[in-house]
């Protein structure tokens, strides 16, 4: 094994990632007929040569204003989407919370849901069932876990969500605003589960714009701004200079 390989949980290499803009695209079958070769297509890059080592066992928050990149850098590390150019490698289990009720079945019960998301992390029935408990008084949502999440308010998924997903035993999670749903009771109990992961050597990267809780969380912070990386650093330090500039 190489040397980066035992050290690193994520690794990005020379990362560009640029998405299609189209304009004035035709809608109807007329319009498609008479404006065949008028689409304009033009590119809008988000990210912009990105370089990052995350070590193992890191906990890392990636900060910068809305449309800066840090959201969309998130998703090339779960590999939802993929780089244009440039390569990004994991090493390890992972586990996302990325967007609200994703891979939710609507009409399943929030029990159902919890087997189904679950065994797409790679756990089997029988891990599930030694854990499902766990995962519900997690949640507290108490006699709702027999309903369909179809009724669930944004707070309910956000519960139901991060309770799957800290108890797949991943050695990498990585957690997008999602935490900025629900109660404040609610948040503080995920933080301070967050930080429970934190010492027991999991790596955790996490988007979110609650700047006290990762200052409190997180030994290192990536500034991303205008799809490049700013600054990267002890998150104290990175935070008070993001603030002195965007605060």
């Amino acid at each position: 094994m190489k040397k980066h390989e035992s050290n690193n949980a994520i690794v990005v290499k020379n990362v560009y990632k640029k998405f299609k803009l189209f304009y004035d695209k035709p809608n109807t079958l007329k319009e498609r007929l008479v404006f065949w070769n008028k689409t304009k297509v033009n590119y809008h890059e988000v990210l912009k040569d990105i370089n990052i080592e995350i070590k193992k066992g890191e906990t890392v928050a990636l900060i910068g204003v809305n449309g800066s990149g840090k959201s969309t850098l998130l998703k090339l590390m779960t590999k939802i989407i993929y780089p244009t150019t440039g390569e990004i490698k994991t090493y390890g289990k992972l586990t996302s919370l990325l967007e609200l009720g994703a891979g939710f079945h609507p009409d399943f019960t929030g029990r159902e849901n919890i087997y189904f998301n679950a065994s797409i992390f790679g756990l089997s029935a029988r891990e599930i069932d030694a854990r499902v408990q766990d995962i519900i008084d997690f949640s507290e949502l108490g006699e709702y876990i027999d309903t369909p999440v179809r009724t669930y308010s944004s707070g309910m998924y956000m519960r139901l969500a991060f309770s799957v997903a800290i108890n797949v035993d991943a050695e990498i999670l990585l957690i997008d605003e999602i935490l900025a749903v629900g109660d404040q009771h609610f948040q503080d109990k995920c933080f301070q589960k967050l930080d429970e992961l934190k010492k027991s050597d999991k790596t955790i990267v996490i988007v979110s714009h609650s700047l006290e809780s990762i200052k409190k969380l997180c030994n290192r912070a990536i500034w991303i701004y205008e799809g490049e990386v700013r600054m990267d650093g002890k998150a104290s330090k990175v935070i008070d200079e993001y603030l002195k500039v965007c605060g």
